[in-house]
């Protein structure tokens, strides 16, 4: 198993009785054709992995860009490291995106820039200093099992290795959230399963608080009931014992459901059986 990132994420501030790291209150975001959040609520402690489920266009991607500070709501309120988001001027919006991981769909790699200049875009961009770029960058390559990729094009990888850059890009300054949109859609299913290890890392070895929207119930059961073992760098059967994986399902722009994954599972409500087939 490749070496890890060097040291963990900066851990997010959170008080005694757990405040959440990331809250979402009564939020309403719509567009030309209508509204598509529609008075959304939930929160996210800290090590925590929440799995948003739905079915198309009930906007699973829209609350992970809303989080991330990539929209604003028309109205409610969004919170995350003990900050209120929503009403970020966008210059303070650009120093809270520092502290965020976002894993895209696609990948959303620069196809001109080798995959080393892909992982190191957002140090650079924030002025990091040129002798600590390459470091951190082989690094966190080594972390994803892709450091001999580096000077690579994009154009050059599978779709998973193209997936890997990804999270590799977005753990690249260490953020206590990382935030993952479909990250094993159209992938095989092994390929799928390194996506998944990667996650399991991530929250168990560093506590990395997570929100994972995805059509796949498998990849948040696997997470749910699987961690990764620092000691013999598996994965393992079984829940890692600090941490917690729920699952929402948005319907008609709110939560429709939100619980554990034996509550969904013993669930006898007819949509949220629909997932289940």
């Amino acid at each position: 198993m490749a070496a890890s990132v060097p040291g963990p994420p900066a851990a997010p501030p959170q008080s005694a009785n757990g405040t959440p790291v990331i809250a979402f209150d009564n939020v309403w975001l719509g567009f030309d054709e209508g509204p598509i959040l529609q008075g959304l609520s939930f929160a996210a402690r800290r090590g925590e992995t929440l799995v948003l489920l739905g079915e198309t266009g009930t906007g699973k991607t829209l609350s992970l860009k809303l989080a991330a500070g990539l929209l604003r709501p028309d109205r409610g309120s969004v919170q995350a490291l003990g900050q209120e988001i929503s009403s970020k001027s966008e210059d303070e919006l650009l120093q809270f995106r520092r502290q965020i991981g976002f894993v895209f769909q696609e990948g959303a790699l620069f196809d001109s820039l080798t995959v080393g200049e892909n992982v190191a875009y957002r140090l650079v961009e924030d002025g990091a200093d040129e002798q600590s770029v390459e470091p951190q960058v082989r690094e966190v390559l080594r972390f994803v099992e892709l450091e001999h990729t580096a000077n690579m094009l994009p154009s050059e990888l599978s779709g998973g290795m193209r997936r890997r850059v990804s999270i590799a890009r977005a753990l690249v300054n260490r953020p206590p959230i990382v935030l993952y949109d479909s990250p094993t859609a159209g992938l095989d299913p092994i390929t799928s399963q390194t996506i998944i290890t990667l996650i399991l890392r991530l929250r168990d070895v560093y506590g990395v608080t997570a929100i994972m929207a995805t059509h796949r119930l498998q990849d948040g059961f696997a997470l749910a009931n699987f961690h990764f073992d620092s000691k013999t760098r598996t994965v393992r059967r079984g829940a890692a014992s600090d941490a917690v994986t729920r699952f929402l399902v948005l319907r008609d722009g709110h939560t429709y459901f939100e619980g554990s994954p034996e509550e969904l599972l013993k669930s006898s409500d007819k949509y949220l059986q629909r997932f289940l087939i």
